[in-house]
């Protein structure tokens, strides 16, 4: 406090009284902005001793003070302090009883006075557009003797507040066939409002008015030119105002780095972000924001590291973001280390925040921690409860997900689809239908996120029937030309073997990703059509040259090599992954490599392609190895193959896989003393081999049968009728 007072106490009040007055009315704007109600107070006592808190422009601040504090009492003391009737100081109590909400306190002060000025009306003006008393607010601007360009701006920018962009342009429009001039803000309102009615011609034709007005240089109305042509995709059009500006700003900057940031392109991005001259929790926010959603947490969070030792404050949205990062990079104690500061700074009870440390406690694993910050919020929002519902899920708690989703108070899509995806997750594919069913009869109409869920489920299924049923829907809503939908309709229709309809699908989707690439050249391969999934591959790299092969293009491709022979092409795929799509082989890549290695019978290449692998070898890897060796009966190999196989083995599913190839091999040798003594070990190590399974859909319900089991309720009859079926087929 000493140092706030030093300005001060280092002038002599009896030599330069003036400008003692002039920094004690310094001094109290500053504590007043900053609601330092303590500095403040102690500088009005001084002001008492010193005998100068009567005067005018310092009681008129500390009245100032005392309303932004919300200190009524000493506000009152102070107005008392007047010496009759002051036109400022009621013009105070208007703005403060605006500030607080109380329009009709600020309705009986203005009626009260005997005398008005120009700031008495627009106080008004404005005060009541704030509270969405618009007719009020026009009553007064009406009635209003002072209209000038201020309280003309006020209306005009008050309709924009309330959504009436018409209401504001009418009376831009009737301003100027008045003699008010409009200014900056003036400009920026209406050019604001044409970017709320998406209607760039007319702001083109308010950029001719500032253009003959002379504002076409000026700052903030250059910086609602780039919001209305960004907000309109005008992209070249917002770039090129803001090249010809003069003089930019933080929110200039901002502006443009957000139109990058929007269209992805986090590069150019980036470039415009680290040439800025100045950034503030916006920009810092826009960036994290963008790294984060895009899958890259790691640049987030060192965005943020940078931000924090700039001496930045984070927003709220920022803390969102930068804990949405931690949480896909699973640091839980980083992410516990934020919570604490946010708790420290009071926004622990923010939605989106907590939102977001929900996501962070449920992707570690920590879904108790999760629910305790859950229950701190008092004003759970939807964010909040489908964050818990996706949290419980991601942890397989799909019972506890179930029961708070039945306790949100209004659900929406999100919440509906989040169940979904929670039920398809966990693999419980009945209940993925059911709820999808229930979200219908709430009238809740599907996006084509619950159509890809629901899709997804019908491929995994193979259900063929309900796919089609959801293909018709996707007609009746208008998604059929939907890139996701129509991904997820590829991959359905390929998965469930009807190939045809897949490669209809496919044709006439308007737009195409990678992924629906992907779904439709792996489509082909694992339907048999290995050759025509290799000519799509490469029509694909022809025709769009903007699309570069994936991870899951490159495995699509080697498998289908791998499931037509044609080996030496495989390898030239595999060997140019790096060097022509820059993509580096991943575990399923080796795998796929060893299973086209092992099918095509150059098993020693195989094995040493395992062996030489730049990481353990998984499972599979030796599964493909050890069925090659079947095919092509290399016993030695096999046992190898099949060791390996039950060393790696995670679980009895796998184990037990390897060891019924082998006792397969032996049989086919005629080594029946080998396959005794490999189901001999199978059964000491208490391995089964897994059950052959097998289902068909009859009226949209799906039945399972295994084999040698007869749980299902009508497999008597259903053994019955094959019986039958069988005879007839012997028969002669």
């Amino acid at each position: 406090m000493k140092s706030a007072f030093a300005s001060l106490f280092a002038i002599n009040p009896t030599k330069s009284f003036n400008s003692y007055i002039q920094t004690s009315v310094s001094l109290l704007k500053i504590f007043s902005n900053q609601r330092l109600i303590t500095h403040g107070s102690a500088l009005h006592g001084h002001s008492i001793k010193m005998g100068i808190s009567s005067e005018r422009y310092i009681a008129v601040k500390l009245l100032i003070l005392y309303l932004n504090c919300r200190k009524s009492t000493e506000a009152d003391q102070v107005l008392k302090e007047f010496n009759g009737f002051d036109l400022v100081a009621h013009n105070c109590l208007i703005a403060a009883s605006v500030d607080k909400g109380n329009l009709d306190e600020a309705r009986r002060v203005f009626d009260e006075m005997p005398d008005r000025n120009e700031v008495s009306w627009t106080a008004m003006i404005s005060g009541f557009f704030r509270g969405g008393r618009v007719k009020e607010s026009m009553w007064y601007f009406e009635r209003n003797p002072f209209q000038n360009v201020v309280s003309w701006t006020a209306a005009i920018n008050g309709f924009v507040q309330n959504g009436l962009n018409l209401d504001a342009i009418k009376l831009f429009r009737r301003m100027l066939v008045s003699d008010a001039m409009p200014n900056d803000v003036t400009f920026t309102s209406v050019v604001r409002a044409s970017a709320d009615l998406r209607d760039f011609g007319l702001g083109m034709s308010v950029l001719g008015l500032i253009v003959k007005f002379g504002f076409e240089h000026n700052i903030s109305v250059c910086n609602s030119l780039i919001t209305l042509s960004l907000r309109l995709s005008e992209i070249d059009f917002a770039q090129r105002i803001f090249d010809r500006m003069e003089t930019k700003d933080v929110v200039s900057w901002t502006a443009i780095l957000d139109m990058y940031v929007e269209m992805g392109n986090l590069k150019e991005a980036r470039r415009i972000f680290e040439d800025m001259p100045e950034r503030n929790e916006v920009s810092w926010s826009a960036m994290i924001a963008r790294y984060s959603q895009s899958g890259n947490a790691e640049e987030a969070v060192e965005l943020f590291r940078r931000m924090v030792q700039d001496g930045d404050d984070p927003n709220r949205s920022c803390f969102a973001s930068i804990i949405s990062a931690l949480a896909n990079l699973k640091a839980l104690q980083a992410g516990m280390n934020i919570h604490g500061h946010v708790s420290k700074i009071g926004l622990e009870k923010d939605v989106f925040i907590s939102s977001s440390l929900i996501d962070l406690y449920s992707t570690c694993g920590e879904t108790e921690d999760a629910r305790l910050v859950f229950n701190l919020i008092s004003e759970k929002n939807v964010v909040c409860w489908n964050s818990m519902v996706s949290g419980y899920s991601k942890n397989g708690q799909v019972e506890k997900a179930k029961e708070v989703f039945h306790l949100i108070p209004n659900k929406n899509k999100v919440s509906w689809n989040t169940m979904i995806a929670g039920y398809l997750e966990n693999e419980q594919w009945d209940k993925v239908f059911e709820v999808f069913n229930q979200m219908l009869l709430f009238g809740e109409t599907p996006n084509k996120s619950t159509f890809s869920s629901i899709l997804c489920a019908c491929a995994t299924m193979a259900s063929l029937e309900k796919g089609k049923n959801l293909h018709g829907k996707s007609f009746k809503l208008g998604l059929q030309n939907d890139v996701f939908v129509g991904t997820a309709l590829t991959d359905m229709y390929a998965k469930s073997g009807d190939i045809m309809s897949s490669k209809k699908v496919f044709s006439k989707m308007p737009e195409k990703n990678e992924i629906s690439w992907t779904a439709m050249i792996q489509g082909l391969a694992e339907n048999g059509f290995a050759e025509e999934s290799l000519i799509l591959f490469e029509e694909m790299e022809k025709t769009n040259s903007s699309l570069v092969p994936n991870e899951l293009i490159v495995s699509a491709v080697l498998f289908a090599c791998s499931h037509c022979g044609l080996v030496d092409k495989g390898l030239w795929y595999f060997n140019s992954m790096e060097k022509v799509y820059g993509v580096k082989p991943n575990t399923r890549h080796y795998t796929c490599l060893v299973d086209m290695l092992s099918r095509s019978g150059r098993l020693s290449e195989a094995e040493k392609c395992i062996e030489t692998m730049p990481w353990k070898p998984d499972c599979n890897s030796w599964a493909a190895l050890l069925g090659g060796c079947y095919t092509y009966k290399d016993e030695r190999m096999a046992k190898r193959a099949a060791m390996k196989l039950w060393e790696m083995g995670e679980d009895s599913e796998e184990k037990s896989g390897g060891y019924v190839l082998l006792s397969n091999i032996y049989a086919s040798a005629g080594r029946w003393v080998d396959v005794l003594n490999t189901r001999k070990l199978m059964k000491e190590k208490g391995l089964k081999k897994s059950s052959g399974c097998s289902w068909v859909e009859v009226r949209n319900q799906i039945h399972h049968f295994y084999s040698q089991d007869g749980n299902h309720n009508q497999s008597e009859e259903v053994y019955g009728i094959l019986e039958l079926v069988k005879s007839e087929m012997l028969a002669p």
